[in-house]
């Protein structure tokens, strides 16, 4: 049986840059261009060339992608016609293969948001659509708001999704703008949608406002549009918009969809899903969350005894899809949670061989049903546990000791007369009898005794030189004024390697402090050094 096409629309490069606390570079953009056209997606927006500089430049220098790009911006103003609206003239200038224009589709806001006429705004569509298709470029039209519009008034709504695809429009966009819009408000309509402007010609847009955007997007796509917009790991505005990532195995990997449809996404491609996706976080500087799905890192991480178990017997029995599919692993955890089963899977996984009825493997389970009854966590902190597991197995050198530690904190006066806080921290280790003392300042204790410790490791410091730490989470583990602290830190490298270990006291500084150890006991281990 024939499968319908189903396009890829992203607008990472548009609705991402919404995001709060996302500002992306230039190369950003041009480095998440190649991310999403080695994907495999169809359409590529850029931006809005003419609103901002940024965007301007985007355009001028982007690089060479097979997606078709798209520049995205308003259809004309009312009073006016295209040819003499800047703003199209700047959209219609863009090095771009399809423009995508935005236009009101609610009533309301046509008057209110535009003070215009429903009319004019009609004419405004018609006349957009109509100037970029006399320059040879494909036109998609985004109906803001339409589902609340639909809602306010159905004959409106649809005149506007009418009147694009009338005058020319490759696709005609329905927009849940505000993210309020339910699955099943999503069909119906696009349903009835359908039956005025062809599924072939229709696409969605959804917002995750009610955590239902990629719900509302398979709606659409049940109920025939056959264009899907969103996002790279669901960024966007407020709460963000449809996530691909998501999305994409979904349509790939389900059978509802996967029989019924197809897309420009090959299984290899999709092989790389969780690599694209962690790399985008990593040009955010941000730590991927981990209970994403499909791609997190907890997404196939098993806890419980009876179900590391039965994941080991046969792994569908907790495993939706199987996680290689999509670029990710299996993990089963090792807490006071798991048994046995779950250890030597671990151990396995990670490469450490031990025999079964090796008694140092319930030696082991019985120290971390131990530490983790004292605060410690190994779930988010991989590298400890392989600490541990490797010094109870006898296979961890001792590649220096922590003679002695100093922090201190002090708030001065500088030069300049700012008042300003300062910490020092001095670190005293002994490798192979030389006793090695360093000191640093530092942006608040913790940095101080970073910098100290990896300032000078004698002949292990050329492992150490690409270290950067990349995350640090602290947990209150038991409250009270003698609070016991557990303190989270991620390390990566040049390589491109991260990985998480765990310190836990009752003062902050010293669960840091071991953390850091561990963080670089691990880099020299897995360095051969």
């Amino acid at each position: 049986m024939t499968r319908e096409r189903l396009c890829l629309y992203d607008t990472t490069l548009r609705d991402g840059a919404q995001t709060t606390g996302v500002d992306f570079s230039l190369e950003d953009k041009r480095a998440i261009a190649v991310l999403l056209d080695g994907l495999g997606i169809d359409y590529i927006e850029g931006g809005y060339p003419g609103a901002n500089p940024l965007d301007t430049a985007f355009f001028a220098q982007r690089p060479p992608v097979r997606a078709q790009f798209a520049a995205f911006g308003m259809t004309k103003r009312a009073g006016r016609s295209a040819a003499n609206d800047p703003g199209v003239a700047a959209l219609l200038d863009a090095t771009a293969d399809a423009v995508c224009f935005v236009a009101k589709s609610w009533d309301y806001h046509v008057r209110v948001a535009l003070g215009t006429s429903l009319d004019e705004n009609l004419d405004s569509i018609a006349d957009s659509i109509k100037l970029a298709r006399a320059r040879g470029r494909e036109v998609i039209l985004d109906c803001e708001h339409f589902f609340d519009g639909y809602k306010a008034n159905a004959g409106y709504a649809l005149q506007c999704a009418q009147t694009a695809h009338e005058t020319g429009a490759r696709w005609v966009i329905l927009c849940d703008t505000n993210g309020g819009t339910l699955p099943h408000e999503v069909e119906d309509i696009v349903r009835e949608v359908a039956r005025h402007v062809p599924g072939s010609h229709l696409g969605i847009h959804t917002h995750n406002d009610t955590e239902h955007a990629v719900a509302n997007t398979l709606a659409a796509v049940r109920a025939g549009a056959r264009q899907i917009q969103g996002t790279l790991n669901g960024l966007g505005e407020r709460c963000g918009n449809a996530n691909l990532v998501s999305i994409i195995p979904t349509l790939l990997l389900k059978r509802e969809y996967s029989e019924r449809f197809e897309t420009g996404i090959s299984h290899e491609q999709l092989a790389t899903l969780t690599k694209v996706s962690h790399t985008l976080d990593e040009l955010l500087n941000r730590a991927p969350y981990r209970h994403a799905p499909y791609v997190g890192a907890s997404a196939f991480a098993t806890k419980a005894g009876i179900h590391a178990s039965a994941v080991l017997k046969d792994p569908p029995t907790y495993e939706h899809v199987p996680p290689e599919t999509v670029g990710n692993h299996r993990r089963l955890l090792v807490s006071d949670q798991g048994g046995k089963s779950n250890v030597l899977a671990e151990l396995e996984r990670l490469g450490i061989d031990v025999r079964k009825d090796d008694p140092r493997v319930m030696r082991l389970l019985d120290q971390l049903k131990e530490r983790e009854a004292l605060g410690y966590a190994y779930e988010g902190a991989e590298a400890s546990f392989i600490l541990l597991a490797r010094r109870v197995l006898g296979k961890v050198p001792q590649y220096f000791t922590v003679e002695r530690y100093h922090v201190g904190v002090e708030r001065r006066y500088n030069a300049r007369g700012d008042l300003v806080t300062v910490a020092e921290a001095i670190v005293k280790v002994t490798i192979d009898g030389e006793t090695l003392i360093t000191a640093a300042e530092g942006n608040g204790p913790v940095n101080a005794l970073d910098v100290a410790l990896r300032k000078d490791l004698g002949k292990y410091q050329r492992f150490i030189e690409d270290l950067e730490l990349t995350d640090y989470r602290v947990r209150i583990f038991q409250g009270g004024s003698d609070a016991v602290t557990r303190v989270l830190i991620e390390f990566s490298d040049a390589a491109g390697s991260r990985w998480s270990t765990v310190g836990v006291s009752a003062n902050i500084i010293d669960a840091s402090f071991e953390a850091l150890v561990d963080a670089i006991t691990y880099k020299l281990l897995m360095s051969g050094a």
